[in-house]
C-alpha cells in the first residue's frame, strides 16, 4: 500500500488565500485534514501548489479528437491535457448531423460514467450561420426544443452544457428546457442584440461561450451581447487566453467588469493541442495549424485553439499581471462550481479529490497529481 504524502514547503493557493510554506496532506485519492500514521514528505519549497485545472470547453488534444475519435483516441486527448494540469475535462463536440451527434453522445457518456471525462458540451448545431466560425453551415439548424431534448437524452444524464444562438427560433424555449434539466445553457456563436441577450439570460442562460469570439463586437449605440453578458451577475464568461483569440485589453475588460468569480478560462482546444502544427479535421472541416494557430483551410476562420491550461495560467500571471488567486479561481473553482463538481474538485480542501498542480517560481508546470497519483512527478522533472 502506497504511503500517504505530505506536500510541504510550497506557496499553497487556498480558497481563503495564499499560504507561504504551506502543506497539503494526501491520503489515497483524497486530501485530508490530519496526518496519517505513515507518510512520505515531498519537499516543494520554491514552488506553487494550486488545484488541478478544470476545462469546461475542449474538443481534443494530442492529435486526437473528442468529436470524432475512438474511445482510445478520446482517452489519449484527455491524457494529453492531464499532462498540462487539466485534471477535469468536459468533452466538447462540434456541429454535425443529429444522428452522428447522438451516437457521439452515447460514446462520450460512457467515458463520463467511468470518470474519464466530466461530461459533454454540445457546441452546435444550434448556432447562427452569421457567426458560425469553424462550424459547417450546411449542418446548422434552429434550436428546436425537441431536437435539443434528443441530444441531452442521448447523453444519458451526462450533458453539462449546450451552446446556443438564443435569438434563433426556439432559442428561448430551448434555454428554459435546458435549465429545467440542469444543463448549462451557454450563449455563443450568436448574432443577438443586447435586448435579445437579456431575454435569454432571464430565461436561464448562465454562460457566455468564449466571450468576444463569434459574436458582434461591442458598440456604443448597439452594445450587442457582450455588454449584456458582462454586466449580469448570473453569467460566467469563458475566455481563451492564448494571445490569439483576445487582445490583452479585452481580457482586462472582462475581468474588470465581470470580476474574478465570473470568469472561466477554457482552451477550446482541438486535436493539435500538445501535438504540433499540420493539417487536421474539426468535424467535417479541414484545419491548418501553423505556428500554433488553428485556422480553417477554406475561409481562414480561427478554428479552436492549441492551448493548454498551464500556458493559460502562465500567461495570465506573467503577461496579463493578474493576481494568482484570481487565475486559480478562473481555472479551477469557477468552472467546477458551474459543472456541479465543486464538492469534489476545484480547490485544495480536505475531503476533495487530490487533484493538484505544482508550478515553479516562474509558473512553469512541474508536477500534476490526479486522485492521489502523480501524472507528472515533480521529483522526476
Amino acid at each position: 500500500m502506497a504511503l500517504s504524502k505530505v506536500l510541504a514547503g510550497a506557496r499553497v493557493v487556498l480558497p481563503t488565500g495564499i499560504v507561504d510554506g504551506g502543506r497539503v496532506i494526501v491520503d489515497g485519492a483524497r486530501i485530508v485534514g490530519s496526518l496519517p500514521a505513515e507518510t512520505e514528505t515531498v519537499d516543494l519549497s520554491g514552488h506553487w501548489l494550486v488545484p488541478g485545472f478544470v476545462d469546461m470547453h475542449n474538443h481534443g488534444g494530442g492529435g486526437a479528437s473528442f468529436t470524432s475519435g475512438t474511445v482510445e483516441e478520446v482517452l489519449k486527448g484527455v491524457h494529453t491535457h492531464r499532462l498540462h494540469g487539466t485534471t477535469t475535462v468536459v468533452a466538447s463536440t462540434v456541429t454535425g448531423d443529429m444522428h452522428g451527434l447522438a451516437q457521439r453522445a452515447g460514446l462520450l457518456s460512457e467515458l463520463a460514467e467511468q470518470g474519464d471525462i466530466a461530461g459533454i458540451h454540445f457546441e452546435g448545431p444550434f448556432i447562427s450561420p452569421c457567426r458560425k466560425g469553424a462550424h459547417s453551415e450546411e449542418l446548422l439548424r434552429d434550436p428546436d426544443p425537441a431536437e435539443v431534448r434528443k441530444l441531452i437524452d442521448a447523453a444519458r444524464g451526462r450533458a453539462k452544457m449546450v451552446t446556443l444562438a438564443t435569438e434563433l427560433p426556439g432559442g428561448i424555449d430551448s434555454v428554459r428546457l435546458l435549465a429545467e434539466h440542469g444543463v448549462i445553457a451557454a450563449i455563443g456563436h450568436t448574432d443577438a442584440t443586447y435586448e435579445q441577450t437579456v431575454e435569454a439570460i432571464n430565461a436561464g442562460a448562465t454562460v457566455a461561450t468564449h466571450l468576444f469570439n463569434a459574436m458582434p463586437a461591442l458598440g456604443h449605440r448597439d452594445p450587442g451581447p457582450i455588454a449584456a453578458l458582462l454586466e449580469d451577475e448570473r453569467i460566467t464568461v469563458e475566455l481563451i487566453n492564448d494571445g490569439t483569440h483576445l487582445h490583452p485589453a479585452s481580457l482586462e475588460l472582462a475581468f474588470h467588469h465581470a470580476g474574478a468569480d465570473r470568469v472561466a478560462f477554457i482552451t477550446d482546444a482541438m486535436d493539435a493541442a500538445g501535438f504540433g502544427d499540420g493539417r487536421y479535421m474539426l468535424g467535417p472541416l479541414e484545419v491548418e495549424v501553423a505556428d500554433g494557430v488553428a485556422r480553417l483551410v477554406e475561409g481562414g476562420s480561427i478554428a479552436g485553439s492549441t492551448l493548454t491550461l498551464d500556458r493559460a495560467f502562465q500567461r495570465a500571471v506573467t503577461i496579463d499581471r493578474l493576481p494568482v488567486e484570481d487565475v486559480v479561481a478562473a481555472l479551477s473553482a469557477n468552472p467546477a462550481r458551474l459543472l456541479g463538481v465543486y464538492d469534489k474538485v476545484g480547490s485544495l480542501e480536505p475531503g476533495k479529490d487530490a487533484d493538484l498542480v505544482v508550478l515553479d517560481a516562474d509558473f512553469a508546470l512541474k508536477g500534476v497529481m490526479r486522485k492521489g497519483e502523480w501524472v507528472v512527478d515533480p521529483q522526476l522533472g
